[in-house]
């Protein structure tokens, strides 16, 4: 990787699912602005993100965002150095309008031009409030489509030593609390109503997979969770939505745990990370910092704003590819399945 004796100031484009953002990053560690347009509301109302609604509020929204962003950093197009887009993984259409207006604004104002993957995006978040960190560490990744557990080697480096098979984490989440009647999006309703629940009244099922320890399954509690609440309709029996909410989040955050130490002991690492919305969980913010403590390690967590989707962790990730000498041109295009580490 080179190094850059001046300033690099990077405006980022994030849309890969429901948040049409952007942000000014100044050095991958500064963020100078870091705007989210959210789309929340509008889903809630078909339980869930509809993906053709999530483009057309993208291509509404997309332009304010980005002028937001630069007015906010107090700074012009001419100023930046690059110009950064989420290009996957994500939903295709949202990609899409990002990596067009990304190309558009590139090469209207002559800039590079840096697609990012949008996991790596989570994992650097945390390198914006905790600036001593550096490679190499161990990350967990919890979002709603992604659940990874991360060696980060370097800048730009990353093995996945475990991934979901069937749900991931938020996944989830959201159908859990879908069934008990909470609505959309399901992470946070959960993780409020279980502050009232027995996270031990019923013993929901941690999956293991046979063929690497570090993988993850979650569809097994999430039919678990439907059996029981089908099992006492029929019996007549009322379901504490707190108890059914804490306990499924209990059996979730455990076995998140659980694999986090595992790897820590395996490759004996001294520092771990959590990224991605459910990171922004505090059951599991807490046991992974606990746990951490208890091992004598270093443990990273983003705030929350930065663990949702946001362009300030793009714009940090770009900075790291920017430095290694990173450019794409303009056949850049939206890969909605793209995997870690490929390009």
């Amino acid at each position: 990787m080179v190094s850059s004796d001046k300033d690099v100031v990077i405006l980022a484009i994030e849309s890969s699912c429901d948040e049409t953002a952007a942000a000014v990053v100044r050095n991958g560690r500064e963020v100078l602005s870091n705007i989210i347009s959210s789309q929340i509301a509008l889903h809630t109302l078909y339980g869930g993100v509809v993906p053709e609604l999530a483009s057309r509020k993208h291509i509404e929204r997309i332009n304010q965002v980005m002028e937001e962003a630069l007015a906010e950093a107090d700074m012009t197009l001419n100023e930046m150095d690059a110009i950064a887009v989420t290009y996957g993984p994500g939903l295709v259409g949202a990609l899409l309008v990002g990596v067009a207006e990304a190309k558009a604004v590139a090469y209207a104002a002559k800039k590079p031009l840096i697609g990012v993957h949008h996991i790596e995006g989570h994992i650097c978040a945390n390198y914006i409030e905790n600036k001593e960190l550096s490679p190499p560490f161990l990350c967990l990744v919890v979002s709603g489509g992604h659940t990874h557990l991360v060696q980060v080697e370097d800048y730009g480096v990353y093995r996945i030593i475990g991934r979901t098979r069937d749900d991931a984490a938020g996944e989830a989440f959201d159908k859990v609390a879908r069934a008990i009647g909470l609505g959309y999006p399901g992470g946070p309703k959960i993780e409020k109503i279980s502050r009232e629940g027995n996270a031990d009244a019923i013993v929901f099922p941690k999956a293991k997979v046979a063929e690497n320890p570090y993988d993850f399954s979650f569809s097994g509690v999430k039919s678990a969770v439907l059996n029981y609440i089908n099992g006492c309709k029929m019996k007549n029996i009322p379901v504490i939505q707190a108890d059914v909410a804490a306990s499924f989040q209990k059996a979730v955050t455990d076995v998140l745990v659980e694999h986090a130490m595992m790897a820590v002991d395996e490759f004996q690492k001294d520092k771990f990370a959590i990224a991605g919305g459910v990171a922004s969980n505090s059951v599991l913010r807490a046991g992974i910092e606990r746990a951490c403590r208890q091992k004598g390690i270093a443990f990273y967590c983003p705030s929350p704003v930065f663990c949702t989707d946001n362009a300030a962790m793009i714009g940090t990730a770009a900075y790291y590819e920017y430095l290694a000498g990173r450019r794409d041109g303009w056949d850049l295009n939206a890969v909605p399945n793209l995997k870690l580490g490929e390009r």
